[in-house]
C-alpha cells in the first residue's frame, strides 16, 4: 500500500544561487515530500508568467524587473500567495523604517510597553553631516552616547550592507561611508536572541554576540571581524562561555507577543529579530535588527515549521490579511 499524500501542492521558489544552496535542504526537499509538498526551482530564464501551476511562490529577489513580474503573475493567477509582498520586504531595507515599524508596534501594545524598545539611533545622510558629528558634544546631542555602531543605511543582504563598526570616540567617525546609520551600543552579556518567524510560528534561540564594553577609555573604531575575534579570545582566556550557556532565555509570552506584533506592522510571513537584553535593566529588551528570509536551516526542526506553513498556505490559499 503507498503511503503518498492524496493531495500534492507546488512551492515554486525564486532565490540567489547562495541562498538556494542554504535553504533548499535535501532534509528539507524529503520532508516535504513525504506530505505532498513539492520545491519547484522557478527558471529566471523565463518569464515568470509561462510557469506553473503553483499553490504558492516564495521568493528572495528585488530587482524591479522580478517585482513586475511577481505584479504580472499576480494579475493572472490573484489566488496565489505571493510570499511576501515586495512592498512589504522593502520595509526592511532600510535601517531606519524596518525599526520604526517597531516603534509603531509599542504604540498598539501598551502592556508591554515598558519591556521592549529599539536603541537611540540616527542616521547621517552625507560626508558633511558626518564631520559635524565630529566637532564638540554634537553626537551627545543628538541623544547618543559612545560607543555607538556605524551600520550602512541600506540592508540589502549584499555583502557592503554587512560591513560595520564599533565606534568609541569622535576620531572614530572618521572614514564612514555614508549614508551611515549610529546606533548606540549597548551592554548585552554578550548573547543575542534570534526570534525565526514563520507564519503563526515564532521560535526564539540563543547565540554568542559582542562582548559588553567596559567604562575604560578605547579609541578609534574596529570592524565587528576584529571584535568577533576578541570576544572569541576573552570566552577561551576566561571561561566565560559558562555565562553563555546560562543565560536565560527571554520571556515566551513576550518573544510570541512580539513576534506576532511584527507581523501584522510589516505584513510579513518569512522574517526573523534580533533582540538583546539591557544590562541595565534585565527586564528590557531591545529589537536591534529585523531580516526578511533569514537562514532558516539554523532553526531546530525547520524542515516541518516549513513544511506545515507551506501546507497552511497552499489548502487556504490565503493567511487572513498578511499575504498581499
Amino acid at each position: 500500500m503507498s503511503n503518498s499524500p492524496e493531495e500534492t501542492y507546488r512551492i515554486g521558489y525564486a532565490l540567489t544561487p547562495k541562498k538556494e544552496q542554504s535553504f533548499i535542504q535535501s532534509s528539507l526537499l524529503r520532508h516535504a515530500s513525504e506530505r505532498g509538498v513539492f520545491l519547484i526551482r522557478i527558471d529566471l530564464d523565463k518569464p515568470l508568467i509561462e510557469q506553473g501551476p503553483f499553490d504558492c511562490i516564495i521568493h528572495k529577489l528585488y530587482d524591479p524587473d522580478w517585482k513586475h513580474q511577481l505584479q504580472q503573475f499576480s494579475s493572472r493567477n490573484p489566488h496565489v500567495p505571493i510570499i511576501d509582498s515586495p512592498d512589504s520586504i522593502e520595509l526592511l531595507h532600510s535601517r531606519i523604517s524596518m525599526l520604526e515599524v517597531v516603534n509603531k508596534l509599542k504604540s498598539t501594545k501598551s502592556g508591554f510597553l515598558e519591556s521592549f524598545g529599539v536603541p537611540n539611533q540616527h542616521v547621517v545622510l552625507a560626508n558633511g553631516d558626518l564631520d559635524r558629528l565630529m566637532e564638540g558634544d554634537a553626537v551627545e546631542e543628538l541623544n547618543l552616547k559612545f560607543p555607538v555602531i556605524a551600520k550602512p543605511l541600506v540592508a540589502d543582504g549584499t555583502e557592503i550592507s554587512h560591513k560595520m563598526f564599533l565606534i568609541f570616540d569622535r576620531g572614530g567617525l572618521s572614514g564612514l561611508i555614508t549614508p551611515v546609520v549610529l546606533q548606540e551600543f549597548v551592554n548585552h552579556g554578550g548573547v543575542i536572541f534570534k526570534v525565526y518567524v514563520v507564519g503563526g510560528y515564532a521560535k526564539c534561540v540563543k547565540r554568542r554576540s559582542l562582548p559588553d564594553i567596559s567604562e575604560k577609555k578605547m579609541e578609534g573604531s574596529l570592524p565587528f571581524s576584529q571584535i568577533s575575534n576578541l570576544a572569541r579570545e576573552k570566552d577561551e582566556g576566561s571561561g566565560d562561555s559558562v555565562n553563555y550557556e546560562g543565560a536565560e532565555m527571554p520571556p515566551e509570552n513576550l518573544v510570541m507577543e512580539l513576534a506576532k506584533g511584527l507581523r501584522e506592522v510589516t505584513r510579513l510571513n518569512l522574517f526573523n529579530f534580533d533582540l538583546i537584553r539591557d544590562s541595565r535593566d534585565r527586564d528590557r529588551y531591545l529589537v536591534i535588527d529585523i531580516n526578511y528570509f533569514p537562514g532558516y536551516a539554523k532553526m531546530p526542526g525547520f524542515e516541518s515549521v516549513l513544511t506545515d506553513f507551506f501546507l497552511d498556505v497552499a489548502q487556504k490559499k490565503s493567511v487572513g490579511n498578511v499575504i498581499e
